[in-house]
């Protein structure tokens, strides 16, 4: 078997396109070429990749397999060609780091400042997003690196620990549940809650934990960030879902009382996710060692 990143260019833009001729002019080959190519391409597997008909082309399924490759070779082409390109302005490397809400806010601020000191010639590009979404965006190669709780599948990805990160209830001292030895989510449920804004992983995540009790948060006001909801929950405003690891740094502070969530899914772990740690640049590599060092 004998590719070229042409042929696999070609073989993309001719699906893409329905027809041999188009994907030819796309591909910048006179069609002879670009027959000849696909018929070589063909040959080498000894199998039929197109099924020709009169209003095109359709991939058998050896055919449907290879485009998918070739896309996903055309997306590590796009990288190459930008991560060179960053070395050509002097940056010397760009690391794509997915996360969910707490280790953005919690956990990364003071890992990703001291990586950055060491390595002055890279930059991150970290985005929030929830855990699925990211294993999703990992898995098509979208992102170098991802955060995501170990309630979202992920299997097929390569996965190393980072910290542990329990969900707990807040409320003020003066509330109904204050007085409840162990509540509930469920029973936080009929009273008004404050939250993260509505995009966030969180607040998404906790919305979907409602609506599997076939509930609806009612969610009185949004706060930026967990100290927000913190402050605001203190002075009265309703109850809230936050990490652990954010109350602590408010205990004896603020007139508030947590109780730890029993759920199995509020007792979360978070941890590093790539396709292939191995694979990673020697930047990013670099950038995993220091994330797994556990406080």
């Amino acid at each position: 078997m004998h590719f070229d990143l042409i042929d696999l260019g070609l073989f993309r833009h001719t699906l893409e396109c329905g027809n041999i001729t188009a994907g030819a002019r796309r591909s910048h080959l006179s069609l002879p070429a670009a027959s000849a190519r696909i018929r070589a391409m063909e040959t080498s597997l000894g199998i039929a990749l197109l099924e020709r008909n009169r209003r095109g082309v359709q991939p058998t399924p050896a055919g449907q397999a290879l485009l998918q490759h070739a896309r996903l070779i055309a997306q590590q082409v796009e990288r190459l060609q930008y991560d060179l390109g960053q070395y050509a302005q002097g940056q010397q490397g760009q690391v794509r780091l997915l996360c969910n809400t707490a280790a953005l806010t919690e956990y990364l601020p003071e890992l990703l400042a001291a990586y950055l000191v060491a390595f002055p010639g890279v930059s991150v590009d970290v985005q929030e997003q929830p855990s699925l979404r990211i294993v999703q965006a990992i898995t098509q190669g979208i992102a170098d690196l991802g955060i995501i709780s170990t309630a979202a599948p992920s299997e097929h990805l390569q996965v190393r620990p980072f910290r542990q990160d329990p969900l707990v209830l807040i409320m003020p001292l003066a509330h109904p549940l204050a007085a409840e030895p162990s509540p509930r989510f469920v029973d936080s449920l009929v009273h008004g809650h404050v939250g993260l804004a509505a995009d966030s992983a969180l607040a998404l995540h906790l919305e979907e934990q409602a609506l599997r009790l076939g509930r609806r948060m009612q969610v009185r006001v949004r706060a930026e960030g967990f100290d927000g909801v913190i402050r605001m929950v203190a002075g009265g405003a309703g109850v809230g879902v936050v990490p652990l690891a954010s109350v602590r740094r408010w205990e004896g502070v603020l007139p508030l009382r947590w109780v730890a969530l029993e759920e199995d899914w509020a007792n979360r772990r978070l941890q590093l996710c790539a396709r292939d740690f191995a694979g990673l640049p020697g930047y990013a590599a670099a950038l995993v060692e220091r994330l797994g060092l556990e406080e």
